[in-house]
């Protein structure tokens, strides 16, 4: 008989290891992914294709209201863990800070507005994250 699966609905909160990375981000729609490719120019971080279309984050330093990436890929996590995203949006969302998040293999990119890191590294603080500005 197969394991009985845990029916909560609260994903066990993990402490992790985060990054603010360097520059400024934008976030924009995007409709044709040959705009977006790396010999345009427009270097995204992240691309995500969905039904709607897409979306990347771009790196833009001088965007007025760019927003900064946090990284927990350094500690890379098998993709199969689960909370690990949600561990570290909950708190930002309980401190009604916004956020924008796109995963890679090894880790999770959430994007606060840059206006607002110092707030955020203060809420993933005391959530017990480790976060390197």
């Amino acid at each position: 008989m197969p394991p009985a699966r845990r029916t909560s609905s609260v994903p066990t909160a993990r402490t992790q290891n985060l990054r603010v990375l360097e520059g400024r981000f934008v976030l924009e729609r995007v409709s044709d992914i040959r705009k977006t490719a790396p010999e345009t120019g427009l270097l995204a971080l992240a691309l995500v294709l969905g039904p709607d279309g897409g979306a990347a984050m771009r790196r833009d330093d001088t965007a007025e209201d760019g927003w900064t990436a946090l990284w927990n890929g350094d500690d890379a996590h098998d993709p199969e863990v689960t909370g690990m995203l949600s561990a570290i949006v909950a708190p930002l969302a309980a401190s009604e800070l916004p956020v924008w998040t796109a995963a890679s293999y090894d880790g999770d990119l959430v994007l606060v507005p840059a206006r607002r890191l110092e707030e955020a590294v203060g809420v993933l603080r005391r959530a017990g994250h480790q976060v390197a500005v």
